[in-house]
């Protein structure tokens, strides 16, 4: 078991339908000692490939990006979900569906902020049908970029996400895989992958 698993564990809570929470450490309150630990972990798992920019989806992902791209030493991508005041028609658009909050949002990279010819390592804190994460790839690909990697914190195997995407080519890399949680016993199952 690893260091991720186990703080699931001791401080995870499972929801009714399939829901994790782990708020008090990954996507609310934040645990700097895991994000660090998380980091160090993606470095290890993409040594040697080459790395210009980190993308993720706002907001929960940003922590964990910032984190890696300080260890690489470049810059942090975040794309945003919905338009502001001060955004801009020279962007990169795609739609990604959230199975958080059960809508479809419509996602944005300004277009300077990506070029064409960048190696781009996406990460982000769960993964479950892979909306979000398909999103990312569609606006790197749009920027001329190219996808070195994927590194997810947390990824809910028991859908299919992650299988979609390693059947595509992409270096999926997750941390912490669940196979199977039962809210009413509040146990979790955990994948058993050789690293």
């Amino acid at each position: 078991m690893n260091f991720l698993e186990e703080k699931i564990l001791e401080d995870g809570k499972i929801n009714p339908g399939n829901v994790l929470k782990v708020d008090n450490f990954l996507n609310h309150q934040i645990d700097i000692d895991i994000m660090r630990q998380i980091a160090y972990e993606f470095k290890r798992r993409f040594k040697g490939l080459p790395v210009d920019k980190v993308l993720t989806i706002e907001s929960s992902g940003i922590a964990i990006a910032t984190m890696l791209a300080d260890l690489y030493d470049v810059p942090v991508v975040f794309a945003k979900k919905g338009e502001t005041a001060n955004s801009t028609d020279d962007k990169y658009m795609s739609q990604a569906y959230s199975f958080t909050h059960k809508k479809m949002n419509s996602v944005f990279v300004s277009r300077p902020y990506l070029s064409e010819g960048e190696h781009v390592l996406i990460v982000d804190d769960f993964l479950a049908d892979g909306q979000a994460t398909k999103a990312l790839i569609d606006i790197v690909h749009q920027a001329g970029g190219s996808v070195t990697g994927i590194g997810i914190a947390i990824e809910k195997g028991i859908q299919k996400g992650g299988e979609k995407l390693r059947s595509e080519g992409y270096r999926l890399e997750s941390i912490a895989i669940i196979d199977k949680m039962d809210a009413e016993t509040q146990t979790i199952e955990f994948r058993q992958v050789k690293k």
